[in-house]
């Protein structure tokens, strides 16, 4: 085997174990929204009460990730992503052993602080080992990793949630977790080309020089408004397909099933043509098809001419959805790996996962205080979450024009191809 393709093993290897990091993760996250029926029953709390559920995770991750900013760049990334996948995991068992709403909030809070680092932590080790020419198909990859949460994690998880309980997801996370972080210790080599022979800058020397670089603050703007986009909407999907289009609790699986089975069955398309036609290119075109989907999903009951929507109706909706969300990620995130400086990409990444956690955060309450429900439980006012969130992805597209992208990477050589087996 020559060196390039070994090389280039190595690097498949390195971005399949982020991707099992990131799934888990992912389906952590992901599994609070469509038990929302199920929480706001058990613990009798309202949309708003349940708002907070889901933020309480984003705050956390963001804020975790300003703290992280002060030390990721200082350390092996291996050890990082193994010390911190460890936390994440044990914070979601806490999550499936809470007795209590509060207990629940805080377990969430445990979560989002361990498993919003460990997003930027992987999004950092893909800028730093793949080269330029090659990191659309990367991050679709690792990316994917969000359409088999939603094939197989989320539909899998409701159905270990109706058959044993709302803790029963959690357990099962914590579990395999507990697996991967095994697997990813036996697998990953060590990851220490970004640590600097004379020393590393300080930690507030690092954010400093960061936040003084006016691409890295459209950068950021950039990231909010990519993850507000959905977030308006996404959470309350579930209580609205219950409440105003009639969906039975055990058809909810399908959602994300077919949502997930078609944005894994595009993304590796969407990775290629992201590389050839050019990231912020790609973006756009996705960026402003995702409107037409958001407004239409938010508006079926209104726009099907019968008493019913049928389900096909509504799958074809959401799974349109799922699939330009996704289709928007993929360059999206390319973009923001690419737009930091090669030396403070690991700095950079940290504060960016604390600027995405808190625009999902804002948009979940913007979405809960939009919202509200009628006398027959019905939700009312569904349909400005996607205007706003519609706004939001015109606004990331103008911020796509503004941003410049670097074609280095931190090191001039694959650090995957330097390094050695642990």
């Amino acid at each position: 085997m020559t060196t390039a393709a070994h090389g280039r093993r190595r690097e498949l290897g390195l971005l399949l174990t982020l991707a099992g990091i990131q799934f888990t993760h992912i389906v952590d996250f992901m599994i609070m929204m469509p038990l929302g029926p199920q929480l706001t029953r058990i613990f009798g709390i309202n949309d708003a009460q349940f708002g907070l559920l889901v933020s309480a995770y984003t705050f956390a991750a963001g804020a975790s990730g300003l703290l992280a900013a002060t030390y990721v760049e200082r350390f092996d990334r291996k050890k990082l992503l193994l010390t911190l996948y460890v936390l994440f995991a044990l914070a979601t068992l806490a999550c499936g052993l809470a007795p209590t709403y509060g207990q629940l909030v805080l377990a969430r809070v445990a979560a989002g602080a361990f498993g919003g680092v460990l997003s930027a932590l992987s999004q950092t080790i893909v800028g730093d080992v793949v080269p330029f020419e090659r990191r659309g198909r990367a991050m679709a990859l690792v990316m994917s990793s969000f359409s088999v949460a939603t094939v197989a994690g989320v539909p899998l998880s409701l159905w270990l949630a109706a058959h044993l309980g709302w803790q029963a997801p959690f357990v099962a996370i914590a579990l395999l977790s507990g697996v991967l972080a095994v697997g990813a210790h036996l697998t990953l080599p060590p990851l220490r080309q970004h640590l600097r022979p004379g020393g590393a800058l300080t930690a507030w020397q690092g954010i400093a020089q960061v936040l003084r670089d006016a691409n890295h603050r459209r950068a950021f703007v950039f990231s909010a408004l990519l993850m507000f986009t959905g977030f308006t909407v996404i959470p309350y999907l579930t209580i609205f397909m219950q409440a105003n289009v009639g969906l039975r609790q055990d058809q909810i699986p399908l959602i994300y099933l077919f949502g997930g089975v078609g944005s894994l069955v595009v993304a590796r398309g969407v990775g290629r043509l992201t590389d050839r036609l050019g990231k912020p290119r790609m973006f756009r075109y996705a960026a402003l098809a995702v409107i037409v989907p958001l407004l239409v999903l938010t508006s079926l009951p209104s726009l099907w001419p019968g008493p019913q929507v049928p389900l096909w109706a509504v799958l074809t909706a959401t799974t349109t959805m799922f699939v330009t969300m996704s289709s928007r990620m993929i360059p999206g995130m390319a973009m923001l790996t690419s737009a930091a400086q090669p030396h403070l990409r690991g700095t950079f990444m940290a504060l960016n996962a604390s600027v995405q956690s808190a625009a999902m955060g804002l948009a979940a309450l913007v979405g809960g205080l939009i919202i509200a429900r009628d006398a027959g439980g019905m939700v009312q006012h569904y349909g400005w979450n996607s205007v706003v969130g519609g706004l939001a992805s015109v606004a990331s597209v103008v911020m796509a024009f503004r941003l410049a992208l670097h074609s280095t990477q931190s090191d001039p050589k694959p650090a995957v191809a330097q390094a050695k087996a642990p």
